[in-house]
């Protein structure tokens, strides 16, 4: 019996990793806290850099970083950073180091205030998937109103590295908006 091909979103290509991340995780609605702060921090690392080299490296992140729970990195001091700067299993750059750090302690501050972060971020979409049709790469911008919105919002209470193309990364990554294209099997 022949095996049914997988229609798939190009941009994956064939990497078991990228493959699997798109199949189980990207564009999927996502409203666990702890989950979208890991995203938050993941792709404020990947800024200039390839999601792919981010993936790869996801495990050391989640040691480095306590499993991305948020209230232990707000209280990361001096020798945690300099121990994260020698970890060549993440990404060893001092400003976003320090910027999780505080995007950490402004995460918190947002879950304190709204009862919880999801409850906050999925205000950017009207707390509801926005569904496009993609047809193909040259129709998914890098950054779109409700992701400068969010980035905007975001610097305004204190976060970095958190520009409008990273905030667009985020919006798709938790589906808060679905950018797989209509011929993919998981639109």
């Amino acid at each position: 019996m022949k095996e049914k091909l997988i229609a798939r979103c190009p941009w994956c290509g064939e990497d078991p990793l990228y493959i699997e991340y798109h199949d189980k995780e990207w564009g999927k609605p996502l409203h666990d806290d702890q989950k979208l702060f890991e995203f938050l921090l993941l792709e404020s690392f990947q800024a200039g850099l390839s999601w792919i080299t981010i993936l790869k490296k996801r495990e050391n992140f989640r040691k480095a970083f306590d499993n991305f729970d948020a209230k232990k990195i707000a209280n990361f001091g001096d020798a945690k950073v300099n121990e994260l700067l020698v970890d060549s299993g993440i990404i060893r750059n001092r400003a976003k180091i320090e910027a999780a750090i505080n995007n950490a302690r402004v995460y918190l501050e947002i879950q304190e205030e709204y009862g919880s972060f999801d409850k906050y971020i999925w205000q950017f979409v009207n707390h509801k998937p926005k569904l496009n049709k993609r047809r193909n790469m040259s129709e998914v911008p890098a950054i779109t109103t409700e992701a400068t919105q969010m980035s905007k919002t975001l610097k305004k209470r204190g976060f970095k590295f958190i520009g409008p193309t990273t905030s667009y990364a985020f919006m798709q990554a938790t589906g808060m908006v679905n950018d797989h294209f209509v011929d993919c099997d998981f639109y």
